[in-house]
């Protein structure tokens, strides 16, 4: 009652300690506290934060709370005192149980941690005794013998016990006296016994109080009415077979399902023998049929609700007789519920580089069913890398249990898997998508292990030599790619004159023009590192090779021009066989490869066919014997050719043009064999003064003459050759008398003894060609 509860609430501050002491032991797994039932909202329980060890400091940060499906209590921010938070009343929670104690879990954050309270409800005297209905009647026969016995009406009491019904008492008569009977279960129930017979003549009403009590402090009480009427005489009163029925019945049995079937008999015959079954109190769960006495369900029932039925049934005979009986109805528990998974704290999003036992969530089980079907196992379905632990009753941790990838599988759809032991089992799936986020765990990695670039000489300044290119599969920042040159064997001063690179789209770029003669190759060191923290990054080479141009011509190192610019000759004696060695041209390109490979050859002679140069060697040699008829002094103009001057075979698409011109020039070859042959045929036959001028040296002319263009092979110029004056007795170079239209090329000489085409010019281009002339006597 509400000055029960005033009174527990005056004498707390001086019992709780003592509760305290005795009841909540600080246990590492479970704590326990002890309250009476019906304290106000706001009353302390105990202090959670001191059992926890947990100072007043931690509060703030730890954020204890309490996880409950239906939420009894809170905890204070501020002390740590676990308070009640919602209405108590142990009936409402428990029912009849004998111990009533609430359970649930206290999390506590930074770290995270599951803690186990357990608070004990104690009963208080806070309900009466209550029957049913105001009045009870009754019908006895007169002829009934002293010493039978009626069960009562039986009051309720919801409290347990000494608070709970403890006897029933009956008001003063001479009739009738009482009796206090205990069920199997503990319950009380009343039976009236007929102490005398008798004579519905003298009485045939008899009005009774029951009055039923509890045994509280003070106890409380509540009262019914018997009205007792006085049959006429019916001597054989109904009896059945037993007293008390007891059946087991499975829950879940389809309505219509037959319980049971009572049965009583009567010794007496006619209407007084015909027995009518019927419920003592009506019910809705089980109907009974009042001919045969078979009991059937109504409903499903479920053993997680009510567990036990206890049922009167009367039996009456046609004169009015009753007999009662207990059927007593115990309900078995089968495995008809799943497990229910609920989470607590869930980590959605997990670093990929979290470490096996990271906790991602906590997960608490429950079972309706009872015994080994509300046992329930717990496990994860599938290859994944996680784990489930078993953290203390029915509560389990989900944590890492392996290496996350995210950029090998970002994201794991983790199904959680509780099946009960009951037969056959059941089990209940859920399922939680896990989210792998990303950590700057990837450098960089370059598509190519090395890179080698092939650029020309004289490439012209800005242009894209390479790209060089590096993938992260991290993502946003970690990703990000960023370019840069961080070594290089040229000097640190030079490497920005010679090359950059593109932070973003790591594109090479040629700072200036290349020449092969000074730099033939370079090695840099390309560094891609990504925008993560701390930032990753790796390195690749780039080899450059400079390509050689043909822009060097050829030197003449020998012969050499002497100090007044005049050529050097050799001797030659006249009795020199063929093949003899009269002087070798020696001369170096600047280029390499095949532009620097050189070949020499009789650009002009004085007296053709007298002297050949070697090729490769470029030694000059006499092709013949010399004769009385050869001139004292030879000129000799030699070609020197680097390899890119050489001819090179025409494309097969001009093949057939150049057939017909090799065709036409055998034909204009035959023709001057021809005209050769007779002119010297009419030579033979005719004076030598006539054919004078065909001799060398006798056609002279005063000054120098421009021979015809000279067109060899594949050289890019043709050349008007100076012919010096042949009764001059020294060789020299000859020098321009005269200017020349742009389509002449005149050969000059110059200091080092090599002649060049385009005398007197300001270009210095590529030379394909070095000519050289030599004189010998």
């Amino acid at each position: 009652s509400r000055e029960e509860t005033l009174g527990w609430a005056e004498r707390r501050p001086v019992l709780f300690p003592f509760l305290l002491s005795l009841f909540c032991l600080a246990l590492s797994e479970q704590i326990h506290y002890r309250i009476p039932e019906e304290m106000p909202e706001g009353s302390v329980v105990g202090n959670l934060a001191k059992d926890l060890r947990l100072s007043v400091h931690e509060l703030p940060t730890r954020k204890l709370r309490v996880s409950s499906e239906k939420p009894y209590f809170t905890v204070s921010a501020e002390s740590g005192e676990l308070l009640v938070s919602s209405r108590l009343d142990r009936e409402q929670i428990c029912g009849k149980k004998s111990a009533c104690a609430l359970e649930f879990e206290v999390v506590a954050e930074n770290p995270l941690n599951f803690y186990h309270v357990n608070v004990e409800i104690e009963d208080v005297n806070d309900h009466t005794p209550k029957f049913s209905q105001n009045s009870f009647e009754l019908q006895i026969s007169e002829s009934t013998p002293p010493g039978t016995r009626f069960i009562l009406e039986v009051a309720e009491d919801a409290d347990i016990g000494l608070n709970s019904l403890q006897t029933y008492k009956l008001s003063l008569s001479p009739s009738f006296s009482l009796i206090n009977k205990e069920k199997q279960d503990g319950s009380k129930f009343p039976e009236l016994v007929l102490e005398k017979p008798l004579d519905r003549e003298q009485q045939s009403y008899h009005r009774l109080v029951l009055t039923a009590s509890d045994g509280g402090d003070p106890p409380l009480s509540g009262t019914i009415e018997l009205q007792i009427q006085v049959t006429d005489a019916n001597d054989n009163p109904p009896v059945f077979t037993q007293d008390v029925y007891r059946v087991n019945l499975g829950e879940n049995v389809p309505p219509g399902t037959t319980v049971l079937q009572v049965s009583a008999t009567d010794q007496d015959e006619g209407v007084n023998s015909e027995i009518a079954y019927s419920f003592y109190r009506s019910g809705q769960v089980f109907g009974l049929n009042s001919k045969s006495g078979e009991i059937t369900t109504l409903k499903t029932l479920d053993f997680e609700e009510i567990k036990e039925y206890s049922i009167v049934v009367e039996g009456r005979d046609g004169g009015g007789l009753v007999a009662q009986c207990t059927v007593e109805i115990s309900i078995q528990d089968e495995n008809d519920n799943r497990p229910d998974i609920t989470f607590h704290s869930l980590v959605e999003m997990i670093l990929e580089n979290a470490v096996p036992g990271t906790l991602i969530a906590l997960i608490k089980i429950h079972d309706r069913d009872s015994g080994e079907n509300g046992e329930v196992n717990c496990r994860l379905e599938g290859e994944v890398p996680f784990q489930i632990i078993s953290s203390s009753k029915n509560s389990y941790k989900l944590v890492t249990a392996g290496t996350l990838d995210r950029e090998q599988i970002p994201e794991y759809n983790v199904t959680i898997v509780a099946t009960d032991k009951g037969k056959p089992p059941l089990c209940t799936h859920t399922s939680v998508t896990l989210h792998i986020t990303d950590v700057n765990d990837n450098a960089p990695v370059f598509h190519q292990a090395s890179y080698v670039v092939h650029v020309a000489e004289n490439n012209p300044p800005g242009a894209s030599i390479e790209q060089v290119r590096a993938s992260d599969p991290d993502l946003g920042p970690n990703g990000h790619v960023s370019y840069s040159i961080v070594a290089s064997d040229l000097e640190p001063r030079a490497l920005s004159s010679y090359v950059s690179v593109n932070p973003q789209s790591g594109v090479v770029f040629a700072q200036r023009a290349f020449d092969h003669e000074q730099l033939r190759a370079f090695e840099l060191t390309l560094q891609a590192r990504d925008h993560g923290s701390p930032a990753l990054s790796s390195n690749v080479s780039l080899r450059v090779l400079v390509g050689d141009r043909n822009d060097n011509a050829p030197r003449v190192l020998y012969p050499a021009l002497g100090h007044d610019g005049s050529a050097l000759f050799d001797t030659v004696p006249r009795a020199a066989q063929p093949g003899y060695l009269v002087t070798k041209v020696v001369a170096v390109d600047a280029d390499s490869g095949h532009n620097a490979w050189l070949s020499y050859h009789v650009l002009q002679a004085s007296e053709p066919g007298l002297f050949s140069v070697g090729l490769r060697t470029g030694e000059v040699r006499t092709a013949r014997a010399l004769g009385d008829r050869d001139a004292a002094r030879q000129r000799l103009l030699v070609a020197v050719r680097d390899g890119d001057s050489r001819p090179r075979p025409p494309p097969r698409s001009e093949l057939q043009f150049y057939l017909v011109v090799a065709l036409a020039l055998i034909s204009v070859l035959f023709l001057l064999a021809v005209i050769l042959a007779v002119a010297l045929h009419l030579r033979r036959s005719s004076s030598p003064a006539a054919w004078g001028c065909f001799k060398p040296g006798l056609c002279v002319k005063s000054g120098p003459v421009v021979p015809p263009n000279y067109s060899e092979g594949t050289l890019p110029y043709s050349y008007n050759l100076c012919v010096a004056h042949t009764g001059k007795t020294e060789f020299n170079f000859l020098k321009c008398s005269e200017q020349l239209s742009s389509g002449q090329d005149i050969l000059c000489g110059d200091s080092s003894g090599a002649l060049f085409p385009l005398c007197n010019s300001s270009e210095s281009t590529s030379h394909p060609e070095t000519l050289m002339a030599v004189s010998s006597i």
